[in-house]
């Protein structure tokens, strides 16, 4: 499983389950997420790779700050990841993914 920073990514496993966030650092073993509403950038979550799948690689500006490492603000996140879970439901609704 390729999961990179800056990826956006499902979480299959925990209380968490089902809801998207953005991969704010990654390492052989684990990712670190946030997603702006319950793990803020000041408190990200760390996970276990094997419970994230990935979603989908992001292009956006926020995925460009978080690459570069600039600051990013909790509205960003939940505002990129409210469009891609859009996104993403119109392409199950579709019989895409």
């Amino acid at each position: 499983m390729n999961i990179s920073r800056s990826d956006i990514v499902v979480s299959t496993a925990g209380r968490d389950q089902g809801r998207l966030f953005y991969v704010i650092d990654a390492d052989e073993t684990f990712v670190t997420l946030a997603d702006g509403k319950i793990r803020r950038m000041e408190k990200p979550k760390r996970k276990k790779r094997k419970h994230v799948r990935l979603a989908i690689h992001a292009d956006s500006h926020v995925a460009q700050k978080i690459k570069n490492g600039a600051a990013v603000l909790d509205s960003e996140l939940r505002r990129d990841l409210a469009i891609y879970s859009q996104e993403i439901r119109s392409q199950n609704y579709q019989g895409g993914v």
